[in-house]
């Protein structure tokens, strides 16, 4: 992801590509790891790389211990964040919102940056009144550590705002453990798949008496989340403290 985001940053006119850092390949020029049309940038090994370049805005696509100490570091320099790291609990999105509120600096945080997936989440959304049920299945690349998704706790938070008034899972034996999936916001069964040639894939279906409603995104390629990271960097200068998702940059 990191290094899709530099390519994306190059290949934009209106951007410039000032810094990039990542603590395994320190010291590379970003050449050499195949960024074309980038000028001369050796990876640093962290954060403070990015006020010595002048960096306006950090984007951050790492793991969630990282991305706490970047997130903190960006609000105390000045510098705005794009964060597509998942993994934050809706407790430290409550406190980074207050520590936004009172730093210079900007944040905008997604479950997912590909547009499609925020679509999806909000036709799941106006879907939920009308069905009896639901049940949310997200599929991942095999190297992805956590379960399940940012985004599809997001897709649930959203859905069980949406309706409350579910039936009850009919389920009173389980012959192989966790076989329902996890309970996740509102009680909503999430499913997590974690498979060798996938790259980012959710599900979410609805039912009700005589008909279901199937709604899925997928994407194939790291660059579908691109058109959402370069709308946020763009943007993020203008949407003060800390926004979370890009439905108000979409306007839906």
């Amino acid at each position: 992801m990191g290094l899709t985001v530099c390519q994306a940053v190059c290949d934009d006119p209106e951007l410039e590509l000032v810094a990039a850092v990542d603590p395994h390949h320190v010291g590379i020029d970003v050449r050499q790891l195949g960024i074309q049309g980038a000028p001369t940038i050796q990876v640093a090994r962290d954060a403070s790389a990015l006020r010595s370049a002048g960096a306006d805005v950090a984007v951050d696509f790492t793991v969630i211990d990282a991305a706490r100490d970047n997130l903190a570091w960006c609000a105390e320099h000045g510098v705005h964040a794009v964060v597509g790291t998942s993994g934050f609990s809706i407790d430290e999105v409550d406190k980074l919102r207050v520590r936004f509120d009172e730093s210079s600096a900007n944040a905008v945080i997604a479950p997912n940056f590909a547009i499609s997936a925020v679509l999806m989440m909000r036709m799941a959304e106006l879907a939920a009144p009308y069905f009896d049920t639901v049940e949310i299945i997200e599929l991942h690349h095999d190297g992805k550590i956590d379960a399940p998704s940012g985004t599809a706790i997001a897709t649930a938070e959203r859905v069980a705002d949406a309706s409350s008034d579910w039936a009850p899972d009919p389920t009173t034996k389980s012959v192989v453990e966790h076989a329902r999936g996890g309970a996740g916001p509102g009680g909503i069964p999430i499913h997590a798949v974690r498979m060798r040639g996938m790259v980012a894939h959710q599900e979410v279906l609805f039912g009700a008496s005589g008909q279901t409603l199937l709604i899925r995104q997928d994407s194939y390629d790291r660059t579908s989340y691109m058109p959402g990271v370069l709308m946020a960097i763009r943007a993020i200068g203008d949407k003060p403290g800390l926004t979370f998702g890009l439905d108000t940059l979409l306007g839906i």
